[in-house]
Formats: structure tokens, sequence, C-alpha cells
């Protein structure tokens, strides 16, 4: 039993599985954090340059929403935070000095963001309108740069620099280095896309549904077509950016692009494998595509491919076809997002109307789930793929991880509260909708508090 406590004290899948579930979990609250507020501004403007009642009505029910995802996000963003310190104490006693740079800055601008969610939401009809438009900008700049720090300090972990080791301790940092690594341009704006095409498409989602059970009034077709338009204007840029990503990782971190695309050993000619199982050095159940993996790296099929044979078994990624396969979705799921939206845009173009029909509102439906899906793939890719290594090439997750043994409790218990989290996430907004489908607006304009309970006004004698 001693030795069996030991091995999983020392372990690091537990708190891998932890860190995974919560960074999973708080991935996509941190989408609409960064996103959803460019959505409902968006609608505001709509509203207050053309007077569209319905425009404003959404901006203003979306605030409500928006309002409740920040809450639920502050703590899921909290454990997140803890969990840093107490399940890799090998990492932060050693490169917190860095890697805690990046992360302050994020505290900064999630700050400014909540204040003025806050001041957003209990603005309305308390200021003029285009003050109260201008009081969100603030939730949209501070969500950008907020993810675009919190993104810094994992773009770090791919892409160490800025910093000066002697004996195992940081004497010196340089946190523009720190900051500004190689992989943060490419990883920002994956991430920035990321979230922009996850919250408009979710949002797009719920009015698709709408449409397709016959509410094809204004309300609705606005309600769409806003977050629809801003999800697929970012879905052809997603799909440029992943190329450029690509690329980036067959040169900075070849071994795990060697585990992305199944190059087992260094060739030229090398094919592209769509799907398959990674069994004995051979790939079953895909189709290869003959040295177009090569022409997708340098453009010429006898562009040599760096393969994972190339550094030692200790040094090469576990699980290839968990990575393989979660790539192979969400490039899939990339790519018909960014089908979906040409389509819109092909009918807009030539009809300039919302296509309203089953086979595309059906889809549209659900576009949102199909992006939550690849953007989790898509960092299963970027955290299994890393590994071994939680700094690329410095430091072992074997050296950064807990030696405590009551990991799998405290894994057990996030499990249980992302659950109840999830409930609230879904829950309340669906809540919140069903009050509004019995509500008219003027019953909402008569609130004396953003959101509150249906109440009665009594006067005293």
């Amino acid at each position: 039993m001693g030795a069996a406590v030991h091995i999983l004290a020392v372990n690091p899948v537990p708190a891998r599985s932890q860190m995974g579930s919560s960074l999973g979990f708080h991935i996509i609250l941190a989408c609409f954090g960064v996103a959803f507020a460019a959505v409902v501004m968006t609608a505001e403007w709509i509203g207050i340059k053309r007077g569209d009642a319905a425009a404003l009505l959404l901006a203003r029910r979306w605030s409500k929403v928006m309002a409740v995802l920040v809450a639920v996000g502050a703590v899921s963003g909290t454990v997140l935070s803890y969990e840093m310190g107490l399940l890799w104490p090998g990492l932060m006693s050693r490169f917190g000095a860095a890697i805690g740079f990046p992360f302050s800055l994020e505290g900064i601008f999630f700050f400014l963001e909540a204040i003025f969610v806050g001041v957003y939401l209990y603005g309305w009809q308390r200021l003029p309108p285009w003050a109260h438009w201008w009081s969100g900008m603030p939730i949209v700049v501070s969500g950008i740069l907020g993810a675009m720090s919190v993104v810094a300090a994992n773009s770090w972990m791919n892409s160490p620099a800025g910093y000066t080791l002697s004996h195992g301790k940081i004497t010196s940092v340089d946190p523009v280095s720190v900051f500004f690594n190689a992989s943060t341009p490419y990883e920002t704006a994956h991430m920035i896309l990321a979230a922009y095409m996850v919250t408009g498409f979710v949002v797009a989602g719920v009015y698709a549904v709408g449409l397709l059970r016959g509410r094809r009034d204004r309300y609705h077709r606005l309600g769409f077509a806003v977050p629809f338009t801003i999800a697929g204007i970012a879905a052809p840029l997603q799909v440029m950016m992943g190329d450029i990503i690509a690329r980036f990782i067959a040169t900075n971190q070849p071994v795990k692009f060697a585990a992305m695309e199944y190059v087992s050993q260094t060739t030229r000619d090398a094919p592209e494998w769509l799907g398959g199982i990674f069994i004995n050095g051979k790939v079953y159940f895909g189709a290869a595509i003959p040295a177009f993996d090569s022409i997708l790296v340098g453009f010429n099929p006898h562009t040599q491919v760096i393969g994972w044979d190339s550094v030692p078994a200790a040094q090469r990624p576990p699980l290839v076809t968990l990575i393989h396969l979660s790539f192979d979705v969400m490039v899939g799921i990339g790519f018909f997002l960014f089908a979906l939206a040409a389509w819109q845009a092909w009918w807009w173009w030539f009809h300039r109307r919302l296509l309203l029909t089953a086979w595309f509102l059906v889809p549209a439906a659900v576009s949102g789930v199909a992006a939550v899906v690849a953007m989790e793939a898509g960092w299963v890719v970027t955290e299994v793929g890393r590994q071994p290594w939680i700094v690329y090439k410095v430091m072992l997750v074997s050296q950064a991880v807990t030696p405590s043994g009551g990991v799998p409790v405290t894994l057990g218990v996030m499990l249980a509260l992302y659950a109840v989290l999830t409930v609230i996430s879904i829950g309340t907004p669906m809540i919140m909708s069903r009050r509004w489908r019995r509500e008219t607006p003027a019953a909402e304009d008569a609130e004396q508090v953003p959101y509150g309970p249906l109440h009665t006004r009594t006067d005293a004698p």
C-alpha cells in the first residue's frame, strides 16, 4: 500500500487531469469573457444608430447573461490560479519570477473587465445612450488584453525566453521577452479568434433553434445575424492562422508536430494522414494523402519533416493517437464553420437576407457546440503535444508536479464543482430566457435594478 501511495504521489497524471479539467471548463467561459462584450456592443450600436428597439432589447438581455458568465468565470479562474502553485510547485518555485509576470497582467485586466461589466450593466437607462455604449469598450479591450496575458504565459511554456538561470534559480528577468516570446503572436491570435468563434456561434446557435421553431420576427433574426456575422468573419482568419501556426510548430516544436501528423521517422515526401489509429508503428483506419504533409510544411513534396524518432523515447509525447485525432477534429470543424459562414455570406451577397432554410439552420444550430469541441481539441494538441515537458526542453512535468498524494481527492471535488457550475452556467440563462418570453419589453424597462425578481410596488401610507 505504501508503494502504491508513493507511485500515485509522484505520478503527474492526477495533477494533469485536475489542471486539464479545470482549464477545459474555464476556457469556455473565458471565451465569453473575451468576446461576448463585442457581440453585445454591436447589437447596442445597431440599436442606437438605427433606433432599433429589437437590437437594444437584445443588447440589454445579453448583457445580463454576460454578467452571469463573468461571475462563474471568476470562480473557475480563481481555482486555476491556486492550482498553478498547489499542483506545480516545482514550476512556480523555479520559474515563478518569469511566468508570474503575464499572470499578474492578466489579473489587472480581469479586474478592469469585472468593474466595467458592473458599470455597463447598471448603466442601462441611467447613462446617455452613447456614454453607455462607450462604458462597454473597456470590457472589450480588457478581455482581449487579458487573453493576451494569460496566453503569453502558456506561450512561454512552449518557447521559454527572457530569463537567466544560475544554479537552478532565476537571477534576472526581462519581462518584455517573457511576454513576447516566440510563440506569443501565434497562440494569442489563435486563441482570440477562437474566442470570437465560440462566442458568436454559441449565441447564434441559440437563435437558430428559435428560427427553426418558427420564431421568425426581427428579434430572433437579429439575434442570429449579429453573433453569426462576428463568428463568420473570424472563421476564415482562423483557418489561415491555423495553417501558419502548423508550420511554426513544425520548425519550433518538431516532435509535437510529428505527433500531430503521425510522422514517426524523419522523412521527405511525408504523407498527410486523415484520421487513423497508431498502433505498433502502423496507422490503421486512416487515409493517407501522399507527400501532402511535406507540401504543407515547406510548399514542396520533398520538404523534410522531422519525426519523433529524432529524440529519445522518454522525450516523446504520449498518446499520439489522441493528439492526432484532436488535431484532425480541430481542423475539420474549423473548415466546417468556415464553409457555413461562406454559405451565408454567399446568400447575403446575392439576396441581401438571411438564409432561413432547415438545411442551413440545422448545422447553424450545432455550430456553437462544434466550435467548443474544436477549441477543446486544440488545447489537447497544445498541452498533450508538449509532453513530457512542462517548460519545453527546460523542465519535465515530473520535475514540476506536487509530491502530495491527495490530488485524486481534489480532482474528484473539482469535477463535482464543475458539474454544478455547468448546470448554473447553462440553466440560469435558460431560466432568464423563459422569463423574457413571458415578459413584455415594457416590463423590463420598468425594472429598478439591472436584473431582479418580479415585484409589485406598494406605496407607504
